[in-house]
């Protein structure tokens, strides 16, 4: 059926607009009638050309919304009120007004006789596919406050996990943004300076106030072409990973790297197991978990390792022995699924993982940033160092040839 966009007014006169699938332009106005609205515009939406959406896409909705958003309906469905009713009060609560929107377009939609589920599903960039079959699973099992609790307690873990990556590498992206400004503003404001006097002296450069200084005229004359040459790099680099063979790279080099690959693998390890676990417990499908874990992981290689699991699990094979057979994921970890296999609490391994790893990823953190620091401050040193030797050697020079 077309997406139709309308304009309405409610049983207090106030504005309503909106998109609603109908089978007609008629039968809309109807149902806009039935649900108490009045309504003032209706016109078939061009494909492509959902302007609400456009204009969302613009606005921010944080982490925290959505769980307070799930702790509330969860909490409101459980003491007894209808679904509607919840959205209702929500709606007037809510202080974030992109997502007052959507969850007013989403309480339309389920009373125009959507499923809740399906009302999610039309807004994918607030509501991930995740969510939406999360939700669909709860409806389907009459448990939707136990699913949207398990939901913010998910959003919520992921979100910790991610402010502490942030802020564990807050100050090394200080360090390396203050050292490079010591030095372009040495080598392009304070080095300049010292040379005229030292060509005014006579005095000849050596070869490593030579070298610094002619660093600086080329970040003096040619800084507009060095920040277009970087952005085309940047460019070029982002275009190279979005194709299939750039991307497999760069995911196996995340992997692979010497410092911060453990940091990674345990990352997406933490992130896999807490996913399929809140899937799994939610009643969600085992082989539908495994094709939403897989894009939920974001990474190429461990993706590909996902859909062989998913193919053998389609054969009748159990999740660890593929995951043994990859070599990508530790054996504590496969040993943990293969009881939770054998045990039938294949979810509650899987948060005990996700736990452990999590853990994991913090020790691992802090051991990065001991070793980060010390080798930072060392070589802003050694650089900052060489300049200042750069400029006091022809110093040197002078005073000796004015002493003569």
């Amino acid at each position: 059926m077309p997406n139709y966009l309308y304009k309405a007014r409610d049983s207090e006169g106030k504005a309503v607009t909106g998109m609603m699938e109908s089978a007609s332009a008629e039968k809309l106005a109807e149902k806009l009638h039935n649900l108490g609205y009045m309504p003032t515009q209706i016109k078939e939406a061009a494909p492509g050309m959902d302007l609400d959406r456009f204009r969302r896409r613009f606005r921010r909705i944080r982490p925290e919304d959505i769980i307070m958003f799930n702790v509330q309906l969860a909490n409101m469905i459980d003491a007894g009120l209808t679904l509607i009713s919840s959205l209702n009060i929500i709606c007037r609560q809510i202080e974030n007004k992109k997502l007052k929107e959507v969850v007013e377009d989403v309480k339309r939609a389920v009373e125009g006789g959507s499923s809740f589920s399906e009302a999610l599903a039309h807004h994918p960039r607030i509501f991930s596919k995740l969510f939406v079959d999360m939700v669909r699973a709860g409806e389907t099992s009459g448990k939707l406050n136990v699913v949207l609790n398990r939901l913010a307690q998910y959003v919520e873990q992921q979100e910790d996990l991610r402010q502490q990556v942030k802020n564990a590498l807050f100050y090394p992206a200080i360090l390396v943004v203050a050292g490079i400004a010591v030095v372009v503003l040495i080598v392009t404001f304070v080095m300049p300076k010292f040379v005229e006097v030292f060509n005014r002296a006579e005095v000849p450069l050596p070869l490593p106030t030579r070298i610094f200084y002619g660093f600086g005229l080329i970040l003096i004359n040619y800084w507009s072409l060095i920040i277009i040459a970087i952005g085309l790099v940047v460019a070029g680099l982002k275009m190279y990973a979005r194709t299939e063979r750039g991307r497999y790279q760069f995911d196996r080099l995340k992997l692979d790297l010497p410092v911060t690959g453990p940091l990674v693998r345990k990352l997406i390890i933490s992130r896999f197991s807490r996913t399929l676990a809140t899937l799994v417990d939610s009643g969600v499908p085992i082989l539908h978990s495994l094709d939403i874990v897989r894009e939920v992981v974001a990474n190429r290689i461990i993706g590909d390792v996902i859909v062989k699991v998913r193919n053998s699990v389609e054969e009748g094979e159990r999740i660890a022995n593929e995951l043994k057979k990859s070599g990508e994921f530790p054996q504590d970890m496969v040993q943990m699924i293969s009881v939770g296999e054998e045990t039938g609490k294949l979810g509650h391994m899987l948060n005990k993982i996700s736990g452990f790893y999590d853990n994991a990823v913090g020790y691992s953190l802090k051991k990065l940033i001991a070793l980060i620091e010390p080798v930072f401050i060392i070589v802003l040193g050694i650089s900052v160092g060489f300049i200042m030797a750069s400029m006091l050697l022809p110093m040197f020079d002078m005073i000796k040839t004015i002493s003569r």
